[in-house]
């Protein structure tokens, strides 16, 4: 298909520039000159790596095709994603690709882009409440939720990584807690309904125990995906749960931010590595979790390509100024309240410690002196 070969170039081309450049993640604007016109990319924060990450290789993919490229940080403040969008559209943007902070503060500034005829393409995350999104590149975020789930089932040895239930799994009852993402991103509900979904049987039978009885998504959310938010719930429910010698057994976390937050928790808690360590999951192969999956904290994190995310995002943008219809493969699941934004959805990969090189080196996301640095 001529998409997928547009795909795999980019990707290539993205993946060499971000080798060249791989330094290039200063928090002002961040301009080049190109001869096919300006395009605003707008990311959330700098605080988490992968979406530096997600940054340059937009910009590189971008550059690679003669762009000109606005790309903003805002730092998790919502005004300040505004105006940087504002900004923007002052300066003659011609598409704008956002990865919003809180989805459904954007209507205002969507309409101003509206009304200047330019389209936008909402990345990875949802933007809501607008009928001015005219597309939406990510991943399969259920499946992310459902990977997570079956790694922690896999890692407490009732299923293997395909979810397919182990012969010899253990009886149980295994103590489980849950945390979810941010309540105003959209893909925090999709992760949570996949992982949940694929839990439930376990809790309904009682292999599984979420001891907190913290169970609800609103208990269990993290506002802006914060570990020490996260750090100081985990604390939390040690105390008041965990006081009488009982162990936790297993942590559903949806992002490797979290996590860290959690392993930091548990080791104040006295908690170490070995038999009675907590399985635990994440989200985006962030170097410093796949360090601690190494180091037997984490047990698994899922790698969502930042190289083919950002691809599919520039076609899109380019197939629009082009006039062209940009390829989507779904057109039902992602409705933000005025409308089924039409997407393109990627595939993910769960990482284990006996994976890493096979996922991450080899594709050349990571390299091994990274990994073991």
């Amino acid at each position: 298909m001529k998409f997928k070969k547009i795909l795999v170039a980019g990707v290539a081309t993205a993946a060499l520039l971000l080798t060249a450049c791989s330094g290039g993640t200063d928090s002002g604007s961040s301009e080049n000159s190109g001869d096919g016109g300006l395009i605003g990319v707008a990311m959330p924060t700098k605080s988490s790596e992968r979406w530096i990450q997600d940054g340059d290789a937009v910009k590189a993919a971008l550059e690679a095709e003669g762009y000109t490229v606005d790309l903003q940080y805002a730092e998790d403040d919502i005004p300040t994603q505004v105006s940087q969008i504002e900004n923007m559209i002052t300066k003659g943007a011609e598409a704008l690709i956002i990865a919003s902070i809180d989805g459904t503060t954007l209507s205002e500034v969507l309409q101003q882009a509206a009304d200047s005829d330019i389209p936008v393409i909402a990345y990875d995350r949802l933007i809501r409440d607008s009928e001015n999104v005219d597309y939406y590149a990510s991943f399969d975020n259920y499946k992310v939720g459902v990977q997570q789930a079956t790694s922690l089932l896999a890692g407490l040895g009732l299923t293997d990584l395909e979810g397919v239930a182990a012969s010899d799994a253990p009886a149980g009852p295994f103590n489980i807690e849950l945390f979810a993402g941010s309540p105003d991103d959209n893909n925090a509900t999709f992760f949570w309904n996949g992982a949940i979904d694929t839990l439930q049987p376990y809790l309904d039978e009682g292999t599984l125990v979420v001891k907190s009885g913290q169970t609800d998504f609103q208990q269990a959310a993290t506002l802006r995906w914060d570990g020490e938010v996260a750090q100081s719930r985990m604390e939390d429910i040690l105390t008041a749960n965990y006081s009488d010698g009982s162990k936790v057994n297993a942590v559903l976390s949806p992002y490797d931010g979290l996590s860290r937050g959690i392993i930091s928790a548990l080791t104040d808690a006295g908690y170490t590595v070995g038999d009675e360590w907590p399985i635990i999951s994440g989200q985006d192969a962030e170097l410093d979790s796949v360090k601690a999956i190494n180091r037997g904290e984490q047990f698994s994190t899922i790698f969502k390509d930042t190289r083919q995310l950002a691809a599919v995002a520039v076609d899109m943008a380019i197939a629009l100024l082009k006039g062209e219809e940009p390829e989507v493969n779904n057109t039902t699941d992602y409705d933000n309240g005025v409308k089924v934004v039409p997407s393109y959805l990627l595939e993910s990969q769960i990482v284990v410690k006996d994976n890493i090189t096979e996922v991450l080196v080899d594709s050349g996301y990571w390299t091994e002196d990274e990994i073991n640095g």
